[in-house]
């Protein structure tokens, strides 16, 4: 398998930043990992998701190309709780631009299918 190009995202990092784009949309503009997961099981994009480990990678991928920003939550509130504190994401300017651009990227590819037939 050939090594993907520096700085070109996969298929699970691009859907992990359009749904951290729709959280921010729906007022929330923080995430953990089991929500994003939930997110991408219930949602259009569960395709790329194999697993909780291939999830955990790809946040930590993003993380380090600037694309999301994540700091561990409050103790007290995972201690009111009764559960132990959730690494909190939330999506850079950087990770902004990448998901508008694979988003243009994959309508303009689907648009050159007929209807129905559009890739995943």
């Amino acid at each position: 398998m050939p090594r993907r190009k520096a700085g070109e995202l996969i298929a699970i990092e691009i859907d992990i930043l359009l749904e951290a784009l729709d959280t921010g949309g729906e007022g929330e503009h923080e995430f953990y990992g089991f929500a994003m997961a939930k997110r991408l099981q219930d949602g259009q994009r569960s395709y790329g998701l194999i697993a909780h480990g291939t999830l955990y990678k790809a946040l930590a991928r993003l993380e380090n190309a600037g694309m999301l920003e994540s700091h561990l939550e409050d103790p007290d509130i995972a201690a009111d709780e009764g559960r132990p504190r959730r690494r909190l994401y939330r999506i850079t300017g950087p990770g902004r631009v990448a998901a508008a651009a694979a988003l243009d990227k994959r309508q303009r590819v689907s648009s050159q299918f007929p209807p129905g037939l559009e890739p995943a």
